[in-house]
């Protein structure tokens, strides 16, 4: 596969089942935008999954050059329902890089659906002054990115 970056990778557990970050660069003289969304999928420090390259086109559309990927949970897996079978599903690591790829990027789209265990927990404490969203669910969540239309632009959030 041709790269098509400046610069990608992932940081990913020893054990392999934490996702804790991900990023895509494209242009480092413009600013990153960071998505955080459920929970990694099988993306990694060079594979793109559908998520993460429907991602990189929203930021390219919106003017930034590159892109950090976050989770509220860290736990890797393609069935976000697992996510309330695992002990820890947030992971020992993930709020310390959750709060450095907040610090290097100028914006910060929500993207966590709707899922039952769902919780802010790793956003407690955190200033959502950054945060915006594409789309809200009925029950008022920040939608994933993967089917919604590529003309959205980020809209503020102001609550979590």
């Amino acid at each position: 596969m041709k790269n098509i970056y400046d610069e990608s990778g992932a940081i990913i557990s020893t054990c392999k089942n934490y996702r804790y970050r991900l990023w895509r660069i494209w242009d480092k003289s413009k600013p990153f935008v960071m998505f955080i969304m459920h929970n990694p999928s099988t993306a990694d420090e060079s594979e793109d999954d559908r998520t993460i390259k429907r991602c990189v086109n929203f930021a390219k559309s919106w003017g930034y050059g590159g892109i950090y990927v976050g989770n509220i949970f860290a736990y890797r897996s393609t069935k976000p329902e697992v996510i309330k079978q695992v002990i820890d599903p947030i992971g020992p690591d993930n709020n310390k890089h959750l709060t450095e790829m907040l610090q290097k990027c100028q914006i910060v789209i929500a993207a966590w659906g709707n899922h039952p265990k769902t919780e802010s927990k790793p956003l407690k404490g955190i200033d959502i002054g950054k945060f915006y969203y594409l789309s809200l669910t009925k029950t008022g969540n920040p939608r994933h990115p993967l089917y919604l239309k590529m003309n959205l632009k980020p809209q503020k959030l102001t609550k979590i």
